[in-house]
């Protein structure tokens, strides 16, 4: 079976374990998962939004945080830990989704990519999740599992997984196929247990490597 083969199978397989799959930050507006997937940084996506919902009563656009003093945006999302550094970012990219884009997000992968705090995984899960563009987010789990399922060979820094992964993955399967690597890794093929292959749907066509 080639990695090409692997990778078709895998993603069949994963989309009937996990029909539902959906990105867990919550979100309505485009710029609430600006916010939040950088907040998500070292910080479980629950605790994030509960988080936001505080930052939103006080801050409740685009405009209302690009206004507000960095200090009070991180006394509210200290929770989330480096609180100083998320509130510098999120304090920055709001002020230029205000001035250079009239408080819209910006719809072009490279534009994301050079706002304040938004690296390849954050600009690609707005890509995905909000404008329904091919993007593939390489987060820990997807670059955990596709480890050990053998889709890559070794490889862990997150842009590099994401070269590979474009080779293999079909565009529109990209978002879904990361979305379901999330469930599948906190489910069964955990990263602090021995993961439960008896019980795995990729049992078989998974390589098993690195257990």
């Amino acid at each position: 079976m080639t990695k090409k083969q692997r990778a078709l199978e895998i993603i069949e397989r994963l989309k009937k374990e996990y029909p539902e799959s959906d990105c867990t930050l919550e979100y309505d507006q485009a710029w609430k998962l600006l916010v939040s997937v950088r907040l998500a940084a070292q910080c479980t996506d629950a605790r994030v939004n509960l988080v936001v919902q505080k930052l939103y009563e006080v801050f409740p656009d685009v405009n209302a945080l690009a206004e507000a003093p960095v200090e009070e945006i991180e006394a509210i999302v200290h929770p989330c830990g480096l609180g100083r550094s998320k509130a510098r970012d999120i304090s920055a990219c709001m002020k230029v989704l205000r001035d250079e884009y009239g408080g819209r997000v910006p719809e072009d992968f490279d534009r994301l990519l050079a706002l304040p705090g938004v690296g390849r995984k954050s600009a690609n899960l707005i890509m995905g999740d909000v404008f329904g563009k091919p993007a593939i987010v390489t987060d820990t789990h997807c670059i955990r599992l596709v480890n050990r399922m053998g889709l890559v060979d070794g490889v862990k820094e997150p842009a590099k997984v994401e070269k590979e992964l474009w080779k293999l993955i079909p565009p529109q399967e990209g978002n879904s196929f990361c979305h379901r690597l999330v469930d599948h890794g906190r489910a069964v093929c955990t990263a602090r247990t021995k993961p439960n292959c008896g019980q795995c749907c990729l049992l078989g066509v998974c390589l098993q490597r690195n257990l």
